[in-house]
């Protein structure tokens, strides 16, 4: 693998989530769950190219086609590794960092995306820049940026879950790698907007409904919740699924 020119978003999407199945192609406002992270990477300043890293199963043909059709480059690998489909999106669209994303995060703010690369390019030394290495944002705005060389190492090296969710293995070990986040005040993490779940399905269609179809922003988002103690309640049981489950 080689270092090219640029920064690239990697989303990685797949039709077979177990808690929701085929959430990332489920209609919001016209389009695509898929097609609102794609749209949202697409806008973020410094982002060169957008690439869709989804399985090569049959299952997820529908996810690429999706994915074509909204602009987005695609690459196709195992179904259960992660970290190698991020490989390939590496190898054949080449970079200087990679932008993880994931497609379940439709709300998705382009500026807070352009802010890691922003960071990373005042200081290209660092390995890892993300908006969850110090949670303050709601769930649902996550974003990692990873230095190319540290993604090759991880696709060559990773191993268990660390193959699932690709960058644990770089966060875990700040002794090895160099790692900062950017955090925002005051702090929202204890608001949702992921897509995982049939409540957060219904919290994230009324924050559209009120919003538009418009780019997300973290700040209108957080604004309308804070106000709106209802639709917070929608999906505050919901708990995240950990890292290896």
């Amino acid at each position: 693998m080689r270092a090219g020119p640029g920064v690239n978003a990697v989303i990685q999407a797949r039709s077979s989530s177990t808690r929701l199945p085929g959430k990332v192609l489920r209609p919001l406002a016209g389009r695509s769950v898929l097609g609102w992270v794609v749209r949202a990477a697409s806008a973020a300043p410094g982002v060169a190219k957008v690439v869709v890293a989804t399985s090569d199963d049959a299952s997820d043909d529908a996810v690429a086609a999706e994915a074509e059709r909204c602009g987005a480059h695609v690459v196709r690998g195992p179904l259960d590794d992660v970290v190698a489909r991020f490989g390939l999106a590496l190898s054949e669209h080449p970079a200087e960092a990679v932008i993880r994303l994931t497609a379940d995060c439709p709300l998705l703010d382009p500026a807070l995306i352009g802010r890691l690369v922003a960071v990373w390019r005042a200081e290209p030394s660092l390995d890892y820049v993300s908006t969850t290495l110090v949670r303050t944002l709601p769930r649902g705005f996550d974003a990692e940026l990873v230095r190319a060389e540290v993604l090759a190492e991880q696709v060559a090296t990773a191993s268990g879950a660390d193959r699932e969710h690709v960058t644990s293995a770089i966060y875990r070990q700040p002794d090895r790698y160099s790692c900062t986040g950017v955090v925002v005040s005051p702090a929202a993490d204890d608001l949702r907007v992921t897509l995982d779940t049939a409540e957060d399905w219904e919290l994230i269609s009324a924050l559209v409904a009120e919003l538009g179809d418009v780019p997300g922003s973290w700040r209108s988002v957080v604004s309308l919740l804070r106000s709106r103690p209802d639709l917070v309640a929608l999906n505050a049981h919901v708990e995240q699924k950990k890292v290896g489950q």
